[in-house]
């Protein structure tokens, strides 16, 4: 049964009269032109979201880019070319490693292959685009359909008043500035955040289908394939439904097709998990991450940017919590977020990027673009005012300030 409020039942209104004769009219002209009316009205009713999702963006990438020229720093390098979009780069002009090795954070296979298989097929259509160009072009368009995806989310459960806040919300994050960068937070989100709404609108392949791409783009697309899998499950135990079923098995598809394939191509069954651990990535249950707090708290003085991401953190576990407690939210959205902080802090793994893993788990900020419609519009325009200059600061500090990797 779809969640969020019922459909509209009454009956589409009659479409203008065509100029065209009858005639002369093509068999598929009119589901066509239906179609793009639809498509057309379902842009302007989001356009206020995307609008103010693509404002709060242009101003981090103008204090970034301020930022960069006064330090003598390359932007388009910085955006499209650093750290992790170098190592899709490589993956998508050289192929995955095909041994496992033993040099820790170097075996490729641990970077999922949507991404790099986009880059792929964007470079041989255009081969004379600068390095770096198709994925930071990916990022941006991926960018703006998880934006109208959130958007569809929140509008779904709550009107259009909450899309708009909880995508705003979204691009204001701290690290929000890797949404425009060549790295697969924004496609993952994309997926993910379309996916969700297919869950909750009913549409059981579809979900499934995003699902399983969501889980060929990064490793926590396996929290994607268990909220549609949950739900469907669900489904089905009121009323056997085939798509639902169908919904069911396609989401986990994708991620453990990869998985899969990098055992075979390692020759072991553990092969994916074995890379990870070369990668000192591991799950414990949240004891590695408590020992990193307990480091940089305690022993070491810890960097600006490893207070926000421990931030970060703490803020996701409360927002779950509020989540959990108001009882408003659908079960796929609780599975998905929930699963998204478990990995997130139950993991050994490095520290730093954390903040930039939450990224893609959108429902958690549902609580906070719910206190900010009941208050007035001034005041969550200061409040949102001040996020998107927060997040423009962290934005060029992360790049430009923290020596790390986002």
């Amino acid at each position: 049964m779809p969640y969020g409020p019922q459909a509209d039942l009454s009956p589409p209104a009659a479409p203008a009269p065509s100029r065209v004769p009858a005639s002369r009219r093509s068999p598929g002209s009119a589901p066509l032109a239906a179609a793009h009316r639809r498509l057309a009205a379902a842009l302007r009713h989001a356009a206020p979201a995307l609008l103010a999702y693509g404002a709060v963006r242009a101003l981090g990438l103008v204090v970034l880019a301020v930022w960069a020229h006064r330090e003598h720093r390359e932007l388009w390098h910085l955006l499209a070319e650093s750290w992790d979009c170098d190592w899709y780069l490589r993956i998508a002009a050289h192929g995955y490693a095909d041994t496992l090795g033993r040099a820790y954070d170097r075996n490729n296979l641990a970077f999922f292959p949507l991404f790099p298989l986009l880059l792929r097929a964007g470079d041989a259509l255009l081969p004379w685009a600068p390095r770096g160009a198709v994925g930071l072009a990916v990022s941006l368009v991926s960018s703006f359909l998880a934006a109208w995806g959130i958007f569809k989310v929140g509008d779904r459960l709550h009107g259009r008043r909450v899309g708009v806040l909880l995508v705003t919300s979204w691009a204001c994050l701290p690290v929000a500035l890797v949404q425009w960068m060549g790295y697969t937070e924004s496609l993952f989100t994309a997926l993910a955040a379309w996916s969700l709404y297919a869950v909750l609108t009913g549409r059981w392949v579809w979900a499934g289908a995003l699902a399983a791409l969501a889980g060929l783009t990064r490793p926590t697309g396996v929290a994607v394939a268990a909220a549609v899998s949950v739900a469907a499950l669900l489904a089905l135990r009121r009323r056997f439904a085939a798509r639902a079923l169908a919904g069911a098995v396609l989401a986990p598809l994708g991620w453990l097709a990869y998985v899969s394939w990098v055992g075979a191509r390692l020759g072991r069954w553990d092969g994916y998990f074995a890379v990870q651990r070369l990668w000192h990535n591991e799950w414990d249950g949240g004891i590695g991450t408590l020992r990193w707090m307990k480091k940089l708290f305690l022993v070491e003085r810890p960097q600006l940017f490893l207070v926000m991401v421990t931030a970060v953190l703490f803020g996701a576990l409360v927002l779950y919590v509020l989540s959990l407690a108001g009882g408003g939210q659908p079960l796929p959205l609780l599975v998905f977020s929930g699963l998204m902080v478990a990995i997130v802090l139950g993991s050994s793994g490095v520290y730093f990027p954390r903040a930039r893993f939450l990224l893609p788990a959108f429902p958690l900020l549902l609580p906070v673009a719910l206190a900010l419609a009941r208050v007035r519009v001034r005041a969550a325009a200061t409040v949102l005012t001040a996020a998107a200059l927060a997040s423009a600061a962290f934005g060029g500090h992360m790049l430009l300030v923290w020596l790390g990797p986002p």
